[in-house]
C-alpha cells in the first residue's frame, strides 16, 4: 500500500492533487447543510434525569424562560416619582416584547388590602407622577413587608429594581433566531430609555440573555479564532520550515481538511454549536502536525544529498506507519468522548476524530503530490545534520539519571496535587468579564440576589390538595427552611399569598396573617384572588391546572455545581422527613449544568481507561516490543496528571469543558511518544547501541516534534481568547498538557530508555538484512 502511493504521489502528482481537490469540494459541499444552535439544551440528552425534569415542570406550569431588566439609577433610589415613571412605562412597553406571556415589576405588583367587607386588588404604583411623599412611603413599607418582592424585585437598600419579562418560545428544536430577535427587541427598549433617562443604567440577565451569550459567543469564536488561528499557523509554518512554498502546500491541506470534514459533518445531520464550533481549529493544529513531520524528514532528505522525489519517498516511507499510528490513537482518544454525558463533546470527539483520520489521508497523499511538483527547498544549510538536536541528544545521555529521577520526583508531586482539584461548575462564570452578559450578572448579584434560580415543584397527587391546610404548613415550613439555607437568597411561594389573603379577608388585622383552617376557605379566597387579577399576570406559573401541584422559585447566589447539588439533596432529605406524601422535583438550567458536570467526569474517567488500554495495545502491536510499549505508559498517562496538578495554582476548579481534557489529549501527546519511539525502534533494528539510538531519534525526529509542539500549543491557546470559558479553559489546559507532554518524551522518556532497554538489540540478522533490504 504504502509502495503504490508513494509512486502514485511522485510519479502521477497532478492526477492526485486533481482527484483529491475534487473530492474535497464535493465534500466540502455539506456545509450548506450546517446550523448553529445557541441554546444550552444542546448540552443534554434526551432523556437525562435533571433535564425531564425541568421539561416536566414546563410542561405542568408555564415556562420560565425569561429576560431580567435590572434598573440602576445613579441617585440610589427606586421609591422615586421619576424611576417609578420610568418602570411603569417600561413595564407597559415589554409586553411588546416578542413572545412575552407576562411582565412583572415593582409598579404592576398586584398589591391587596381590605377595604370595609371587600378585598382590594390593583397595581402597586398607579400614577406615579402625582405620588406624595406618603404614598412613597407607603409603597417603600409594602415593598419591604412583601416577600416577593423584598430581594427579587426590589432591593432591601431600594436602590436596585426589577423587570421580569417572562417568555412563551415555540415548541421548536432551535430558537435560537427568536432568542436573538427578543434580545435586539429588549436592548433596543433599554436603549431608548437609557436616551430619556440618562442617569439610569440597564443590565439584561435570566435564560434568554444567557442562550443569546451562547450562541453569539460561539458564533465570534468561529469567525475571529479560525482565521487568527490559520494566519498564525502561515506565519509559523513559514519561519521555522524556511521554506514559504512548504508552508502554502501546508495550507492547501489544511484547508482542504477543515472544508471536507465541516462539510461532512452536514452530510451527516450534524449542527453547530458552541461544543463543536472549534473542531476547525484542533483538526487544523493535528493536521499541521502530520505535514510537518513529512516536510521535516523530506528537508532532512534533501540535506542528505537525496532529490526532491527521492526525499518525499524517504519521508513517505519514515513517516507511513508512525502517522497512521499517531493518527489512529489521536482519533481513539476524540471518539472516547463519545461516552460523554453531554452530546455536544459526544458530537464534538466524532467530528474530530473524523477530521484527524482526513488529516491522515490527505497528509500521505495530496501533500506528498503537492511537495513533488513544487520546488521546495531544503529548508537550510545542506550541510545542517540538525547538530542542536544532537548536542541536546548528547546532554541528556550525559544526565541521565539526575534527569530521570529528579523528572519523576517532579512527576509524582505534581500528579499528587492533581488529586486536589475539585469538580465544580459555575454556571455564571462561563462567560469572561469583559461579556454584556457576565457583568450583567454580577451587578445583579451586587446589588440584588444572584441570577441562579432552582424551581421547586411540590405535587400533592390530588386535585384541588394545594388549599389543604397541612399541605400550605409543608410549604411555608419549606419556605423558611430555604430562606435558611447560606445558598439562598430569595424565595418565593404560594403560602405567603394564602397568609396574606387570610389577613385581608379579616379586614387586614396582623393577627390574621396565618394558614386559613378551613380548606373550602382557603380554596375560595384564592378563586377569589384569581379572579380579581388581570390578564397576564395569574397564577398559571406557580400553580397547576387542577390545583394538585405548586412551584416555587429560590433565587441562588452565584453558586458552583457542589454547593447546587448539596442544596437539592438536602432539599429532598427535609421533604422526605417531614411530609413523606409529597413528591418534591428541582429543576433549572443551573440544576441541569450542576448534574452534567459530575456525571461527565465519571464517564471521562471510564473512556480514559478504555483509551489507555486501546492505545497501548496499538502501540504494543505497532512497535512490535512489550517493553517499548510497557515503557511508553508513563510519557503518555503521566502529562496529564502534571498538567492537573499545574492546575491547582491556576483555578483548583474542573469544570464541564475541563472534564473532557484528560480523554481529548490522550490521543494527541501520544504522537510525541510513537514518533520518537518508532525512530528509536528503527535504529535498534539497525543494531545501533541505546544510546546511539536514542541520539538517531532526537536528531530525526527532534526538530519536527518541537515544530508541531510549538504549532498545537499556540493553536490551542488561541481558545484562550474565547468569552466563553469552557473553551478558554479547554484551551489553555490542552496545551498546557502538550507542552509538558514534549518535556517528558525529551527529559525523562530518554533516560528510561536508557535505563530500561541497555544494549539489548532487539533486531536479529534476518530483521536488519529485510530492513536494508527496504532502503535498498
Amino acid at each position: 500500500m504504502r509502495q503504490w502511493v508513494e509512486k502514485l504521489a511522485t510519479e502521477r502528482a497532478w492526477l492526485v492533487i486533481a482527484a483529491l481537490i475534487i473530492a474535497a469540494l464535493a465534500a466540502a459541499a455539506g456545509g450548506g447543510n450546517l446550523y448553529f444552535r445557541g441554546d444550552y439544551k444542546v448540552f443534554f440528552e434526551e432523556g437525562y434525569g435533571p433535564l425531564n425534569d425541568f421539561e416536566e415542570m414546563q410542561k405542568i406550569f408555564n415556562k420560565s424562560d425569561s429576560i431580567a431588566v435590572l434598573v440602576v439609577p445613579e441617585s440610589g433610589e427606586v421609591i422615586d416619582e421619576t424611576i417609578l415613571t420610568l418602570i411603569q412605562e417600561y413595564t407597559e412597553e415589554a409586553w411588546q416584547t416578542p413572545f412575552s406571556s407576562r411582565v412583572d415589576s415593582l409598579t404592576n405588583y398586584q398589591n391587596t388590602w381590605a377595604e370595609y367587607d371587600d378585598m382590594i386588588v390593583e397595581d402597586m404604583v398607579l400614577y406615579p407622577e402625582e405620588l406624595t411623599e406618603d404614598d412613597l412611603n407607603r409603597i417603600r413599607e409594602t415593598a419591604l413587608a412583601e416577600p416577593s418582592l423584598n430581594g427579587r424585585i426590589i432591593s432591601p437598600d431600594t436602590d436596585v429594581s426589577l423587570i421580569n419579562i417572562t417568555l412563551q418560545l415555540p415548541d421548536v428544536t432551535d430558537n435560537t433566531a427568536n432568542v436573538a430577535s427578543v434580545m435586539d427587541f429588549v436592548r433596543d427598549l433599554s436603549a431608548q430609555f437609557a436616551e430619556r433617562y440618562p442617569d439610569v443604567a440597564f443590565y439584561h440577565t435570566g435564560i434568554i440573555p444567557m442562550n443569546y451569550s451562547f450562541a453569539t459567543e460561539g458564533q465570534k469564536d468561529m469567525s475571529t479564532l479560525v482565521p487568527a488561528m490559520l494566519l498564525l499557523i502561515i506565519v509559523l509554518l513559514a519561519v521555522l520550515l524556511r521554506s514559504v512554498l512548504a508552508m502554502l502546500a501546508t495550507v492547501v491541506v489544511l484547508v482542504l481538511t477543515i472544508m471536507a470534514t465541516m462539510g461532512l459533518a452536514g452530510w451527516m445531520g450534524f449542527f453547530l454549536s458552541t461544543g463543536t464550533i472549534n473542531v476547525p481549529i484542533v483538526v487544523l493544529t493535528i493536521a499541521v502536525a502530520d505535514c510537518v513531520h513529512v516536510v521535516a524528514t523530506m528537508q532532512y532528505g534533501m540535506k542528505q544529498g537525496k532529490s526532491r522525489k527521492e526525499a518525499v519517498r524517504y519521508s513517505l516511507e519514515l513517516n507511513w506507519m508512525p502517522i497512521f499510528i499517531t493518527s489512529a490513537t489521536t482519533a481513539v482518544g476524540f471518539l472516547t468522548l463519545m461516552m460523554s454525558e453531554s452530546p455536544v463533546f459526544a458530537d464534538f470527539g466524532f467530528l474530530c476524530a473524523m477530521g484527524v483520520m482526513l488529516a491522515y489521508v490527505m497528509s500521505v497523499t495530496l501533500f506528498p503530490a503537492l511537495l513533488s511538483v513544487l520546488p521546495v527547498g531544503a529548508g537550510g544549510r545542506v550541510d545542517d545534520k540538525a547538530p542542536a538536536m544532537a548536542h541536546f541528544g548528547d546532554f541528556v545521555i550525559r544526565h541521565q539519571t539526575p534527569l530521570l529521577w529528579g523528572g519523576v520526583a517532579v512527576v509524582a508531586v505534581l500528579s499528587a496535587l492533581a488529586m486536589r482539584n475539585e469538580i465544580n461548575d459555575v454556571a455564571t462564570e462561563y462567560f469572561a468579564e469583559s461579556t454584556a452578559y457576565r457583568q450583567s450578572v454580577e451587578k445583579q448579584a451586587d446589588t440584588l440576589s444572584g441570577s441562579q434560580s432552582i424551581d421547586w415543584a411540590m405535587y400533592t397527587d390530588e386535585a384541588g390538595g394545594i388549599s389543604n391546610p397541612e399541605f400550605i404548613a409543608v410549604m411555608r415550613d419549606f419556605t423558611e427552611w430555604l430562606e435558611q439555607q447560606p445558598e439562598i437568597d430569595h424565595v418565593s411561594g404560594l403560602s405567603d399569598t394564602f397568609m396574606r389573603l387570610n389577613k385581608n379577608m379579616h379586614a387586614d388585622d396582623p393577627d390574621w396573617y396565618r394558614i386559613p383552617d378551613d380548606r373550602e376557605l382557603a380554596a375560595q379566597y384564592l378563586l377569589l384572588y384569581e379572579m380579581s387579577l388581570p390578564y397576564g399576570l395569574d397564577l398559571n406559573n406557580q400553580v397547576n391546572v387542577d390545583k394538585s401541584a405548586v412551584r416555587m422559585t429560590s433565587i441562588l447566589k452565584n453558586l458552583g455545581s457542589v454547593e447546587i447539588i448539596s442544596l437539592e439533596n438536602r432539599a429532598k432529605d427535609w421533604m422526605d422527613a417531614n411530609a413523606p406524601g409529597i413528591r418534591l422535583t428541582a429543576a433549572s438550567p443551573s440544576v441541569m449544568f450542576s448534574h452534567i458536570g459530575e456525571t461527565n467526569m465519571k464517564s471521562m474517567i471510564l473512556s480514559m481507561m478504555m483509551a489507555l488500554v486501546i492505545i497501548s495495545g496499538i502501540l504494543i502491536f505497532a512497535l512490535r516490543s512489550l517493553r517499548l510499549g510497557v515503557i511508553s505508559l508513563f510519557p503518555n498517562i503521566t502529562p496529564a496528571l502534571v498538567g492537573f496538578g499545574f492546575w491547582t495554582f491556576i483555578s483548583g476548579e474542573i469544570n464541564l469543558g475541563l472534564s473532557i481534557v484528560s480523554s481529548m489529549t490522550l490521543g494527541i501527546i501520544v504522537d510525541d511518544t510513537v514518533h520518537f519511539l518508532s525512530k528509536y525502534k528503527r535504529a535498534r533494528l539497525e543494531g545501533m547501541t541505546t544510546e546511539a539510538a536514542v541520539r538517531y531519534s532526537f536528531i530525526n525526529v527532534g526538530r519536527a516534534l518541537l515544530i508541531t509542539t510549538l504549532v498545537l500549543v499556540l493553536g490551542f491557546s488561541m481558545l484562550a481568547f474565547s468569552a466563553f470559558r469552557l473553551n478558554s479553559d479547554m484551551g489553555i489546559a490542552t496545551s498546557l498538557i502538550i507542552l509538558i507532554a514534549l518535556i517528558i518524551d525529551f527529559l525523562i522518556l530518554p533516560p528510561m530508555l536508557l535505563w530500561l532497554d541497555k544494549d539489548k538489540p532487539e533486531a536479529n540478522a534476518e530483521e536488519q538484512t529485510s530492513l536494508k533490504g527496504e532502503h535498498a
